[in-house]
């Protein structure tokens, strides 16, 4: 469904971010690593084996400078423009005569403002029919409404009916008044329908939701009718552990969704609850109580931010109309009813033991109990009106202790047979539980691109959306996103991260573009290989239902108008443990297994096949998250995603395997290779200990003389460099020392235990485990100076920086021990106690070294600040002893060596 005349603007186009100026600083960087590793190949005999070390680090630097250089090389994003899915595509057209004229004269209506030529009155035109044009019966019902490709079709077929007919019988119906085009006349204007549900044919304002028949009173067919229909989405929502993921962050995150600029008929949300909490079912059952309430206002105000735990920060201005002010001060009422209720059954479960409808949760564990389906709200004959609420279902997949359940893989691939089943939409969002809808037009964005892309060369297979945060410090990614997101989006699309992505469900059943026509639909061989029986049954379960409804997806076929309840049994057979036994489930349909990090080892799959995506940067961002705090959390989950990234390595996906395939490009494929990134955690630890080690062996490290100015002009074009990324990204220089800071904590103290979890697997001694990130409810305050309609909701700006905080895990023992190495070294330097003889021609420790310690120990402040604070900011006794003991151990093996 795209456009198929060159007539018609763009729903999309791809913005490029290229600068030259950006490629000559990578280049020039790049250049001297090389001269520093070159140098020290020139005089590695001269020197320690110091030397060696340093080169092997290096080394490993300079690869991944120049995988990055190869990322960031032709950056680009696509640009959606959803207001021409109004005016372009769900506009409508209305033709009017003026009779006393010779020359005809058109005009169109906006807004339920109309416009003619030389004072026409209403009464002096005539609307002729467009079917008159095309010489084609009236449409009278919304059934033979055409579809995108069909009214694109009409329209060029009336628009060379209308230049014939100027050839003969000169000026008639003006071509300019076709659709796509009207728009730039000054005297014309589109008729813009509702924009939040099904466009109509009407003579008064855009928001009336009354559909008007397509024959005049006169019985003259009138250029009024439905272009298309927008397809449908199903969104998926995870979530695991109520404890670590709090009900009310999992109900402000559904209340996004369901209040989406988007018709609700079109819409069905799935939560996916894998601790099967009777909290979570509970509160969902509250949030579509409220949701009735919250989504009718959401639209009538236009509000933006759709998380009311967000929009409600600020208070209520005074100027705003009585209505409004009404309406505003029930809505929080209603709120905060919903707020203490979940809260409460949070703290107190037994004040759910009067509802029934938690029976079923009676003897269920999280790792021990049946599938779970419930359809907590439908939205029964919905016709995308403004007060309907979206379909709203709780699901918890079968889960038994002797059972592999592949963490959140194995959850989104229930959700997709589920929603399958139900709704079966071509397109799907994934967010996780704590990433709210800040954008209320992100899935119109999103159907930009795809209908734009469906039958173009270039298909799309997912569209992502960036990662940002509004509660801590995630200023490193955003750096990383702005750059290194839009790189990867100029080669053949941004990596799957996880979250705020809208799949194509075709392609998560498995299909390749070499699967499709020219016209999208499946090929002849795809038939036979998809759509045979004994083929589906084998990779997609024994499921007759599912397979019913995965047919049709893949033959682009829309799910008819059924009852959700219906296909509870069904879905509840797909959920059981053994349903996925002896299928491709996980191996090569939907999310793939084999590594805890699901999301990019689907996204290499995905682009494996041929697919290419797109990158959306929009403005306010689509969606914000919360991070966990600054410390033994972040460094967790840091843990987690850096033993998934190293997973894929070493899997059937790897990008190792086959780097010259025709199907994803060479640099897509270095692209992947950036989760390398993790396993700079061995060389980063070793370079933050070798100053400390030359200082107290009196050696020197870097080169001596005019060349120490490579070493210089290194570091200082790198911190230049990412300082101008992040003031030119909006952030502030203690952001990005704190940033720079976090990098090398997360890097020596996260990713490290990284590579020991694989090391782990590889040997079989055991395997890599799933812990979920805590997300804590945010304690901001209203920001003065916005309004609760138009606020700007906080981006990372104004995130705030948290103390780090400190435990007795072992993930501080490396950071700790660093910053004691680099403490003694330089106090030993200060008081003479280093090693008064060189045995090297290299020459002796100076002020490079030193500089290095004092860098080191500036890069790791928290730890310095740790040993003197209390509390959980302090370090605990424990770590700081084994981090001691560490450190005399190292000294001394400096000195004596």
């Amino acid at each position: 469904m795209t456009v198929s005349s060159s007539s018609f603007p763009p729903l999309c186009e791809k913005i490029s971010h290229t600068s030259f100026f950006l490629r000559v600083v990578d280049l020039t960087i790049l250049g001297l690593l090389f001269s520093l590793l070159l140098y020290r190949i020139l005089h590695m005999r001269e020197n320690d084996n110091v030397w060696l070390v340093a080169f092997l680090c290096e080394s490993g630097f300079t690869f991944i400078w120049l995988i990055i250089t190869c990322i960031k090389w032709s950056p680009a994003e696509d640009k959606p423009y959803p207001n021409r899915l109004d005016e372009s595509y769900y506009g409508f057209w209305k033709i009017h005569r003026r009779k006393e004229r010779k020359t005809s004269r058109y005009t169109c209506r906006r807004h339920g403002e109309e416009t003619y030529q030389n004072g026409a009155t209403k009464h002096d035109l005539t609307p002729p029919s467009v079917f008159n044009i095309l010489e084609l019966p009236p449409m009278e019902t919304s059934a033979d409404l055409p579809t995108i490709q069909e009214s694109h079709e009409l329209a060029a077929t009336a628009l060379r009916s209308a230049k014939r007919r100027r050839r003969r019988t000169g000026p008639g119906p003006s071509p300019r008044l076709l659709p796509g085009l009207c728009s730039r006349k000054k005297n014309m204007a589109i008729v813009s329908p509702a924009r939040h549900g099904f466009p109509f044919a009407s003579s008064v304002q855009p928001k009336q939701s009354k559909q008007r028949s397509a024959i005049s009173s006169r019985g003259l067919p009138i250029l009024n009718f439905r272009i298309c229909d927008l397809p449908s989405v199903d969104m998926f929502v995870p979530t695991a552990n109520p404890v670590r993921e709090p009900p009310i962050i999992v109900a402000n995150t559904v209340l996004s969704l369901l209040a989406l600029n988007y018709p609700a008929n079109k819409l069905a949300c799935y939560v996916s609850d894998d601790g099967c909490s009777p909290l979570t079912y509970f509160s969902l059952k509250e949030t579509s109580k409220f949701a009735k309430i919250w989504v009718p206002f959401c639209k009538k105000y236009n509000v933006r931010v759709r998380a009311p735990f967000r929009y409600f920060l600020n208070p209520l201005v005074a100027a705003y109309d009585s209505e409004f002010r009404k309406d505003w001060k029930m809505t929080k009422r209603e709120y905060e009813k919903l707020r203490r209720k979940v809260e409460d059954s949070t703290g107190d479960s037994f004040l759910l033991d009067g509802d029934d409808e938690l029976e079923t949760f009676s003897n269920a564990k999280p790792n021990n109990h049946s599938t779970i389906v419930k359809v907590v709200w439908e939205n029964k004959g919905g016709v995308g009106d403004e007060k309907e609420v979206p379909h709203l279902v709780y699901i918890s997949r079968e889960k038994r202790p002797d059972y592999v359940h592949h963490y959140k893989s194995g959850a989104m691939n229930f959700l997709l047979r589920v929603s399958g089943l139900m709704t079966n939409a071509p397109y799907m969002l994934n967010v996780d539980c704590d990433m709210y809808a800040n954008e209320a037009d992100v899935v119109r964005q999103a159907m930009c691109v795809f209908l734009q892309k469906s039958k173009s060369p270039d298909r799309c297979a997912f569209v992502q959306f960036p990662q940002e945060f509004y509660d801590s410090n995630s200023d490193e990614l955003a750096v990383v996103q702005s750059y290194l997101g839009r790189g990867v989006a100029g080669i053949q699309g941004p990596l799957y991260c996880g979250s705020g992505c809208f799949h194509t469900r075709r392609v998560m059943y498995g299909l390749s573009p070499d699967n499709l026509e020219n016209n999208g639909d499946l090929s002849s061989s795809a038939t036979i290989e998809f759509l045979d029986e004994d083929s589906l049954a084998r990779k997609f379960g024994s499921s007759k239902e599912l397979v019913i409804s995965i047919v049709e997806a893949l033959q682009g076929k829309s799910n008819p108008k059924t009852s959700l309840t219906d296909f509870i049994e069904a879905a509840q057979m797909v959920g059981h443990c053994h349903y996925e036994h002896q299928t491709n489930w996980g191996k090569t349909l939907g999310c793939l297994y084999d590594s805890v990090a699901e999301d990019m080892n689907t996204s290499i799959g995905i682009h494996l096949r041929g697919w290419s995506s797109s990158y959306i940067c929009p403005d306010p961002p689509a969606f914000l998250g919360s991070t966990p705090s600054v410390g033994f959390e972040a460094i967790v989950q840091q843990r987690r995603w850096g033993t998934g990234a190293i997973e894929v390595l070493f899997n059937k996906q790897s990008p190792l395997r086959g780097m010259f395939s025709s199907k994803i490009r060479f640099r897509q494929r270095l692209a992947y290779l950036w989760v390398l990134m993790c396993l700079r955690s061995i060389p980063e630890l070793f370079y933050c200990l070798l100053p400390a080690y030359c200082l107290l062996r009196n050696t020197a490290l870097y080169p001596k003389g005019p060349c120490l100015a490579i070493t210089v002009t290194i570091v200082a074009m790198h911190c230049l460099y990412t300082l101008w990324q992040f003031t030119n990204n909006g952030f502030s220089v203690r952001s990005w020392y704190v940033s720079q800071s976090l990098w090398r904590i997360l890097a020596t103290c996260g990713w490290l235990f990284s590579i020991h979890d694989i090391l782990l697997k590889l040997l079989g001694i055991s395997n890599v485990g799933f812990v979920v990130a805590k997300k804590t409810t945010p304690k901001t305050m209203p920001i003065s100076g916005y309004e609760p309609i138009q606020r700007q909701d906080d981006g990372p700006n104004s995130c705030y920086v948290h103390k780090f905080e400190f435990d007795n895990s072992c993930h501080f023992v490396p950071g700790t021990f660093i910053m004691l190495v680099n403490m003694a070294a330089l106090a030993s330097n200060f008081v003479g106690l280093q090693r008064s003889s060189c045995h090297h021609e290299g020459g002796r420790s100076g002020l490079a070294e030193n500089c290095a310690c004092i860098l080191v120990i500036l890069l790791f402040l928290p730890f310095l600040k740790g040993l003197f604070a209390k509390g959980k900011y302090g370090i605990p006794l424990s770590t700081l002893s084994k981090a001691a003991l560490l450190a005399m151990i190292f000294v001394v093996f400096a000195v004596g060596y």
